[in-house]
């Protein structure tokens, strides 16, 4: 017997050859779905499509390596050859001399500067970590009047661009004798509305409600809870936190260029400025020195941004996950 159900030998009639191939159609249309179900993201894709996804992809990358690319070869080069020869590729191998020139030149000032940045951003991502963390678990966890309001408020100054409160900072700051002092630049930066909603958004899912009761029933203070539970689960929040605020005050500008006068004050951003406009404004050219000292600068960026890059990737996709 055939799987028909036809003796062996005996001619399969036309409607169910027609039955049987149509059920093989469409159980081969069935598994062709499945297929392109579990196909990844663009497998229905032209092949023109994926070129032009291809050369896209190929332009962002070089658009972004070709800055830091074009920074290590010119640091290695003279100043000479900085403006003769191709800007992507090495010329003659100068680097030691230029460290050399930059390590002694102003007594070695810009190291004065590296430092400078290390402690303003230091300092400022210390506090203002600490600082986040106890105010967006007050607003998370704490109902009093006025909350919503100042949620709102938190919010609002998100809205608010920091360079539109520089100048009545520099009013309010000289008024109390402190400008061209370390303070002109780390009290802004203690403060930040984004990170207070970053550590409440953290709170809210890192620090449950059950064991914050427990630890009161226990007879736990609130100081204790804080320090010993909330600080101990806000370990990746906080480390999120600590680095953008780090990364950020790294990266100011404006505030500092806006605070400081004394060149021993400035950060290594607000310095190599100041080299760039000697340039222009007298015979020196200081080219070579601020490139060499913009790669240098990056180089604890980088060290910080790697080491601190695991509990970072791991907070920035907390909420997706959840």
């Amino acid at each position: 017997m055939t799987t028909t159900g036809m003796p062996v030998g005996e001619a399969v009639p036309a409607p169910v050859v027609d039955e049987i191939m149509g059920r093989e159609s469409r159980a081969e249309r069935r598994r062709q779905r499945r297929l392109e179900e579990d196909a990844p993201v663009g497998y229905k894709k032209s092949k023109w499509s994926q070129i032009l996804v291809l050369v896209a992809l190929g332009a962002i990358a070089f658009y972004s390596i070709a800055p830091v690319w074009w920074l290590i070869v010119s640091a290695t080069k003279s100043g000479s050859d900085l403006y003769n020869s191709n800007g992507l590729w090495f010329s003659e191998f100068t680097l030691w001399d230029n460290l050399v020139q930059l390590a002694t030149y102003k007594d070695g000032i810009f190291f004065r500067w590296l430092g400078n940045s290390i402690f303003y951003a230091g300092t400022t991502a210390i506090v203002t970590t600490f600082i986040s963390i106890a105010a967006g678990y007050g607003l998370s966890k704490f109902v009093f009047r006025g909350q919503r309001l100042g949620m709102a408020i938190v919010i609002g100054s998100f809205l608010v661009p920091g360079a539109l409160l520089t100048v009545p900072l520099y009013v309010l700051f000289a008024n109390l004798g402190i400008l061209n002092t370390p303070w002109a630049v780390l009290l802004p930066g203690f403060i930040s509305a984004f990170n207070v909603y970053l550590a409440k958004v953290y709170v809210d899912g890192a620090v449950p409600d059950e064991l914050l009761e427990a630890s009161r029933l226990d007879g736990a203070g609130e100081l204790r809870i804080f320090f010993s539970i909330v600080m101990r689960l806000m370990v990746t929040g906080g480390a999120t936190i600590f680095l953008l605020s780090f990364v950020g005050s790294w990266n100011g500008f404006f505030l500092p260029l806006t605070m400081l006068r004394g060149q021993d004050q400035w950060t290594v951003s607000l310095g190599l400025y100041s080299w760039l406009q000697t340039r222009a404004d007298q015979t020196v050219d200081l080219t070579s020195l601020t490139i060499t000292g913009a790669l240098l600068s990056t180089i604890p960026l980088v060290i910080f941004m790697v080491s601190m890059s695991r509990y970072w990737r791991t907070g920035v996709t907390l909420g997706a996950v959840k």
